[in-house]
């Protein structure tokens, strides 16, 4: 008689692996136990030998739909038949233990629950909340682990007979279901008024399908947090819900009920299909079909629409009672700050958007907005937010970081906590710019320390010493605790290569707006050699003043300014361009604050950059969102057009400090294309090709100075699929071997990756020195003579 001792390591808590085990156990004749550990799930698994070699096969081959197996170990003894265990039981969690096993992501409602939700013979017929051990809420609802009922939201609903006897049956697909209820025992709807006056209905569903088809504005709670919704075919309830969120003109992501109907207004390519109809149901950017069905200002200036199909039993019933082709449903908080997750929370900051609410309760634990991908013509992902059901799955890492937690940056926050060689980053928080996000930030990292049993011992934060997060840094640091702060533009660096397992050196250019360089400047386009520890900055653009500071960000029209001043010096009055029309007032002042260097910080950056060719273009002269103009000149793009070609550009090589990529020879010929009323897609497109060249051009010129052959491409410009691919194809044609994200965003979002990785890094080299490597020696020393 054999006895195997299983471990089991990964995504197995939540996902129905021990009523997989008992079923497994059942078939194979297996007496023993299971039972969820610290680390994992552990089995006990009697029987003869062949037996217990078949039940230990079945494991790795049979696993359950939303399970992860990472590692399994087995040790086997021999006993006597009459040690054996007399049969196979489910056993309490052992919850003792310094590490936790991955805490399992949120999953879309399974095909088996949606027969039972339209089936009327069943006894959850159209229940909001169904669900078993193969879907359902799971991250959003577990407030410490291991992950059993009485540690999550749904301790607050004790079971009814008929759920326990489930619960309590091998051979059912709920047995063990943790967040398993009915409409007698678990949570339920209440519809009330922006007042919160309870809304007397025996179908709150059926009546907010008829709310929204009236033109109403419904805050809807969800699995991570509030949904605002409106029918996205109603313009005027479209630019109502614009108008009182205070939301101009960033696109609304949209649901609709399934990939035939988004067909009507969208095109799904063969690589976007699998995604869009993925189990996690991410956001999916889609081309927009001609002519639009869906309401224009749903996503204005904008050939792409987000778009998601349902996941929850609720907005299934949604679609089903009111038959929408479409409906927005954007995360319902303020701009920049968290989403909102708890009833009286949306009732006091929805209060002044939403006409009425949907609320249920059933608390949510951690807010979690919706992920957003798009992908390449490649087909490649490309995740502008990793959230909903990504998060908290950890990503491997090619090196131990220890214990670290890094704070991320001051826009898309997220942070990031390791674990030795596996990174959690966080779902999307916010803007660090507003108290509440802050305080969401703190909140979150004790939730992921606690969930994971991670004490960090190392706390790693920007290099800009003012922002809320390099404080909250220093409140940290105790004895036990230390601190580390990266540059911007090197974290950047380090999560593209944390993600793709490289440690460098590697080439690494790095285009973003806005990043603090140690040379108290504004950093943004950079090609840095890197590693984790140390980097160099290689070339840069030309700085330029970013007259009125922050302001120039909110109005490019001031970049325009800045870059015509710079490339035709004050002759730039004279050019006959409709930007230095509408802002004759205040080019004086403008160009007073540059010389005498008032409030006109320096800026090498790229996204600064695309504002001032979208003004010049008389696109867009202010912005209501981070990145809107650069998104709308590539936008200007049209498809399937002929190549226009590139501008020219231009490469100063100092010998004793980092390359100059001149920005001017750009601004210059996008200017005479302009004066030759050249069409404004063919100018956006020389210019993209132009910025793929210069930096193709680059990475060649430091190849024959480092033999350097990698290349990181990181930084929120690369959610530019144009510029993205056009680089790669150039930088690969060349040799090069090109790595984008395609596991956490390029944007500030992925940016505490890094952070965490480059700070273990910093930290250890300062406390164990270690001689420079010969190929970073090789680089410092030769990297900056005149190239022959």
């Amino acid at each position: 008689m054999t006895r195997a001792e299983i471990m089991v390591s990964g995504t197995v808590q939540g996902v129905g692996f021990r009523p997989f085990i008992h079923r497994l156990a059942m078939r194979h004749g297996i007496t023993g136990s299971v039972a969820n550990t610290a680390a994992g799930v552990l089995i006990i698994a009697d029987g003869p030998a062949p037996a217990v070699q078949r039940f230990r096969q079945a494991i790795s081959e049979e696993a359950p739909p939303l399970a992860v197996i990472a590692g399994l170990t087995e040790k086997k003894t021999c006993i006597p038949a009459t040690g054996r265990h007399a049969a196979f039981r489910i056993l309490d969690s052992i919850p003792t233990g310094e590490t936790i096993g991955p805490v399992t992501p949120d999953a879309d409602v399974c095909s088996a629950c949606l027969r039972e939700l339209f089936d009327p013979a069943d006894r959850r017929y159209l229940y909001p909340f169904i669900n078993c051990t193969d879907c359902g809420p799971r991250y959003t609802l577990i407030a410490q682990t291991p992950y059993d009922r009485p540690t999550t939201a749904m301790a607050d609903f004790p079971m009814c007979a008929a759920c326990l006897t489930e619960y309590q049956d091998p051979a059912d697909r709920r047995f063990h279901a943790q967040a398993t209820c009915c409409s007698i025992c678990g949570p339920q709807l209440t519809l009330t008024d922006a007042g919160g006056v309870r809304q007397e209905t025996d179908a709150p569903l059926l009546a907010v399908a008829e709310l929204l088809h009236a033109g109403n504005i419904v805050a809807i709670k969800g699995l991570g947090g509030f949904h605002l919704a409106v029918d996205a075919t109603n313009a005027t309830a479209v630019a109502r819900l614009r108008a009182r969120k205070g939301r101009p003109a960033k696109p609304f992501a949209i649901m609709a009920p399934d990939a035939a109907m988004v067909e009507t207004f969208a095109r799904i390519t063969t690589d976007e299909r699998p995604w869009l109809t993925d189990s996690r149901k991410p956001v999916i950017l889609l081309v927009k079909k001609t002519p639009f069905p869906l309401a224009e200002d749903v996503a204005p200036a904008n050939r792409l629409i987000g778009v998601m199909l349902p996941y929850t039993p609720l907005h299934h019933l949604l679609f089903a009672h009111g038959s929408f082709q479409a409906l927005v449903m954007t995360s319902g908080n303020l701009s920049g700050s968290p989403i909102v997750k708890g009833n009286d929370e949306a009732l006091a900051a929805l209060a002044g958007i939403a006409d009425f609410f949907l609320l249920h309760n059933r608390r949510i634990i951690s807010r979690t907005d919706d992920s957003v991908l798009r992908l390449a013509a490649d087909g490649q992902v490309t995740f502008l937010r990793r959230a909903r059901s990504f998060v908290p799955t950890g990503l491997p890492l090619a090196t131990d970081a220890g214990r670290t937690l890094a704070l991320g940056a001051m826009q898309k926050n997220t942070v990031c906590l390791t674990r030795g060689d596996q990174a959690f980053v966080s779902q999307h928080i916010g803007d660090l710019d507003n108290p509440e996000t802050i305080r969401q930030q703190e909140v979150l990292n004790n939730h992921l320390m606690a969930l994971l049993r991670v004490e960090p011992d190392l706390i790693v934060h920007d290099l800009h010493p003012d922002y809320p997060s390099s404080r909250y840094a220093r409140h940290l640091q105790n004895k036990d605790r230390a601190t580390v702060a990266v540059q911007h533009h090197h974290a950047h660096a380090v999560a593209c290569m944390a993600e793709h397992g490289l440690t460098g050196p590697v080439l690494a250019v790095i285009l973003d707006g806005t990043g603090y360089g140690p040379d108290r400047t504004v950093w943004g386009g950079e090609v840095l050699v890197a590693e984790h520890a140390t980097y160099y900055r290689a070339a840069h653009f030309t700085p330029v003043p970013m007259p009125g500071g922050e302001a120039a960000i909110r109005e490019p029209w001031r970049m325009a300014i800045s870059h015509l001043a710079a490339a035709f010096g004050p002759a730039f009055r004279d050019l006959p361009l409709p930007v230095l029309a509408e802002h004759q007032e205040q080019i004086t002042i403008l160009t007073q604050m540059m010389a005498r260097g008032i409030n006109s910080p320096l800026t090498s950056s790229c996204g600064r950059l695309f504002d001032a060719v979208a003004a010049l273009l008389d696109l867009r002269y202010s912005v209501s969102y981070e990145g809107q103009a650069a998104a709308e000149l590539e936008m200007l793009i049209l498809p399937d057009t002929p190549d226009p070609g590139h501008y020219d550009f231009a490469i100063e090589y100092p010998a004793d400090r980092p390359w100059l990529l001149e920005g001017a020879p750009l601004i210059r010929a996008v200017v005479e294309d302009i004066v030759a009323q050249a069409p404004a897609p063919v100018v956006s497109h020389r210019f993209h090709n132009a910025l793929a060249a210069l930096f193709a051009e680059t990475c060649q010129r430091l190849r024959e100075k480092t033999g350097l052959t990698q290349v990181v491409l990181s930084g929120g410009v690369f959610q530019n699929m144009t510029l993205l691919a056009s680089l790669t194809e150039k930088l690969t044609a060349d040799g090069f071997a090109v790595y984008a994200h395609h596991l956490v965003p390029p944007n500030d979002g992925g940016l505490a990756l890094g952070q965490a990785v480059a700070g273990r890094a910093i930290f250890r080299q300062r406390h164990a020195p270690q001689p420079a490597s010969a190929t970073c020696g090789s680089i410092r020393e030769d990297l900056f003579h005149e190239l022959a």
